[in-house]
């Protein structure tokens, strides 16, 4: 593997900004130093000007592989990571067939090991009747076990009340839940469909997965994640609402029930409904400007711990189906960091907290090894960034197979120009060197 030598970079690490160089070799971090320029290296990146950051961490995606390919597929999207400055991701188990055995899921494995360009975990799904198998893991090989307390897409809800405190109660790897109430959606359903049909506004949508429905789900997860102990991770957090059943009393190491907030939570709204259609309809909804809001205010005082993307994508055909059989989800993956890099240029974050939320936290939360930070010795994920680089996002640059962004006509102002995955250099000013493939992410127990 080539030696990469990065010098004069801004470095935005553990709380604080310096002007420094980083040596990468051997996969690793060799070196951090304020002037490396006498150290051999293959390759040398001149970073005047630009900001490096430890890789972003994406704990949440779904890449649609197998089974549903048309949509996107583990090398598609995991390229659109990359050109992101995404550099790991831990994928969901909603694919067909479901990763709801050890022998399907370590199908998913063997085909990131073969395709994927970043660096990859796959989630475990649970189901009404597969505890058995779901003790059976390798809690140092697998991000973690997802339970769909509200259908998606794929309908892996679990309904049981046995099966789900089962699940709480023996299961000692970090549980990532999505929290809806199915009962309490399907009443709002009707209702919506007895006035409107098929064809309900998609402006409605967040009234029929109401906060409600959301916060029900969630308060019960974390009562029984209370009662059980279990370490508890409540992705998608969409309403003010649910914020009261966060800590940020304490370090996020010592949490044993965090929470995760989406890119499309904390930029849209339901006024945005009108223009962008069924086309930022997610599942859970976005929602009122004030959850918005309130949600980004968390985010800063740790209340919600880390940011992802819940990247889904779909095809425009399907998108463009009457409300109740338009698929929720969209393709967030390529643009999250320049998304949060426009809330700093807007002076809502600093970029040090968003290396936080994004890679430093999910690191900590998840208990990756030797990944998400800049330091000597650990994996050398690296993304390098030009902050003042504006870019219009349109159908020629996008790469998510779906071919299509929420964020189309977008202009961002700051531009991904190196993304570095386990040592390779990936990306590089619109290019990619395919010649190595991510790597798999391992997980600390202690």
């Amino acid at each position: 593997m080539k030696s990469i030598l990065i010098t004069g970079a801004n470095i935005v690490n553990e709380g604080r900004i310096f002007r420094g160089d980083v040596l990468v070799a051997n996969g690793r971090i060799a070196k951090i130093g304020e002037n490396l320029s006498g150290e051999s290296a293959d390759k040398q990146i001149d970073a005047e000007g630009k900001y490096l950051f430890p890789g972003i961490i994406d704990d949440q995606v779904h890449f649609r592989e197998p089974g549903l390919t048309h949509k996107g597929d583990i090398y598609t999207e995991s390229k659109a990571a990359v050109a992101g400055g995404v550099t790991s991701y831990m994928e969901m188990p909603n694919t067909v067939p479901q990763a709801v055995t050890i022998p399907l899921l370590e199908e998913k494995y063997a085909r990131a090991k073969e395709v994927s360009l970043a660096n990859y975990s796959f989630f475990f799904g649970g189901t009404n009747d597969n505890l058995e198998e779901i003790l059976k893991l390798d809690l140092r090989n697998v991000c973690g076990l997802k339970v769909f307390q509200g259908s998606s897409t794929g309908n892996m809800v679990v309904d049981n009340i046995e099966s789900l405190e089962g699940i709480f109660k023996y299961y000692k790897g970090l549980l990532a839940i999505h929290s809806e109430n199915d009962h309490i959606i399907a009443e709002n359903l009707a209702e919506y469909k007895a006035k409107y049909g098929d064809d309900i506004p998609v402006k409605f949508h967040p009234k029929i997965r109401s906060e409600e429905a959301c916060y029900n789900a969630s308060s019960r997860a974390v009562a029984m994640a209370k009662k059980y102990g279990t370490r508890l991770h409540i992705l998608h957090i969409s309403t003010a609402k649910e914020l009261e059943l966060f800590d940020n009393s304490i370090p996020l190491e010592q949490k044993h029930i965090t929470s995760e907030a989406c890119i499309h939570h904390l930029w849209f709204s339901e006024e945005d409904y009108e223009t962008k259609g069924t086309l930022i309809k997610w599942n859970p909804a976005v929602k009122t400007a004030h959850d918005r809001d309130e949600i980004f205010k968390a985010v800063l005082d740790d209340r919600i711990d880390v940011i992802a993307t819940d990247h889904a994508p779909h095809t425009l055909e399907e998108k463009a189906q009457v409300y109740t059989k338009a698929p929720s989800g969209g393709p967030l993956i390529q643009h999250s960091l320049v998304a949060m890099l426009d809330f700093y240029h807007q002076g809502k974050i600093s970029l040090e907290r968003i290396v936080d939320k994004m890679a430093h936290n999910v690191a900590k939360l998840f208990r990756i090894e030797e990944r998400g930070f800049i330091r000597e010795g650990y994996h050398a994920d690296l993304v390098l960034v030009d902050l003042n680089d504006p870019w219009t996002v349109s159908k020629e640059n996008i790469l998510a197979k779906c071919g299509w962004s929420p964020f189309e006509g977008h202009t961002f102002q700051s531009k991904v120009t190196h993304t570095i995955v386990s040592g390779h250099l990936a990306y590089e000013d619109g290019q990619f060197d395919e010649s190595k493939k991510g790597e798999r992410m391992t997980f600390s127990v202690n």
